[in-house]
């Protein structure tokens, strides 16, 4: 525990009660410098009683904007904790939440810069308070952003072998940081399916539990498969496409097979122009 580290957090504003709150936990595990940090999202959920997908969100942010800084990795019984630093040249370089210092002399008649709230001298009532300026910015919750994320995670766990679901909350969890990694929804979706798929026939005991199945990233190396098989078909494509227009080019009397769907395709990849179409009798 550094109080350096915590002070200096402390000080600064961080955008939000939730990121001060992860910060503040962060620092509370720091040495001197900043560094040492090695906590669990699910430690900082369990300690801030925060929820997960926050919890992984608001580390992201620190990650990307530089206050968080990965250092290392440690074992652990579920595999391995990663290792931050906190940036303090980056947290100093915040906003801080001391007000700056104005000075004021007093006056003979002092000027009330607000509008007052209280009684006069006569009973009347001041003026009530002034409602929110008409330009003032109500920014969108983003819990809804947090219920989509949730939803696809149930969406992909709910195609895994059921008689083999185990550890929901681990599962989704992997997901979620699966899908911060930048693979898609849709792609993960699909290794679970021909997972599935592929295990239909095989007894009980030889289909992975879906807890392990996530934690040891078995659906990488049908993402990768997924990828792959996306390149070849492009591939396959454009060789066709380059094939349709040297068609063209050359004024085959292919061209009668070449259809609407596939000049389009042509046109948007600056194969040919619409004068060799016209020349090749497939203008319009």
């Amino acid at each position: 525990m550094s109080w350096r580290v915590a002070n200096t957090c402390a000080e600064r504003k961080f955008g939000s009660a939730t990121r001060k709150q992860i910060i503040m936990f962060l620092a509370d595990k720091a040495s001197d410098d900043g560094s040492g940090i090695w906590c669990s999202k699910g430690t900082i959920q369990r300690h801030t009683e925060l929820g997960g997908t926050t919890v992984k969100r608001t580390v992201r942010e620190f990650l990307k904007e530089g206050i968080l800084v990965e250092t290392g990795a440690r074992t652990c019984k579920n595999g391995f904790t990663v290792v931050y630093r906190i940036d303090l040249a980056k947290v100093e370089a915040l906003e801080p939440t001391l007000e700056p210092e104005i000075e004021t002399g007093a006056t003979t008649a002092p000027v009330q810069t607000g509008p007052g709230t209280g009684t006069t001298v006569a009973g009347v009532p001041g003026p009530p308070r002034p409602p929110n300026h008409p330009k003032t910015i109500h920014k969108p919750p983003t819990r809804k952003r947090e219920a989509v994320a949730d939803d696809e995670a149930e969406k992909i766990l709910a195609a895994y072998p059921p008689d083999r679901l185990r550890g929901k909350a681990t599962c989704i969890d992997q997901i979620e940081e699966a899908m911060t990694e930048g693979i898609a929804p849709k792609d993960l979706l699909q290794a679970v399916q021909v997972y599935a798929t592929e295990c239909a026939g095989f007894t009980r005991a030889k289909v992975c539990f879906s807890d392990n199945w996530f934690q040891s990233r078995r659906w990488q190396a049908y993402v990768e498969k997924q990828a792959g098989d996306r390149e070849k078909a492009a591939a396959l494509q454009a060789d066709h496409h380059t094939r349709l227009a040297c068609w063209i080019s050359d004024r085959s009397p292919m061209c009668k097979h070449i259809t609407a769907p596939q000049v389009s395709a042509l046109l948007a990849s600056k194969l040919v122009t619409q004068a060799q179409l016209q020349a090749a009798g497939l203008g319009s």
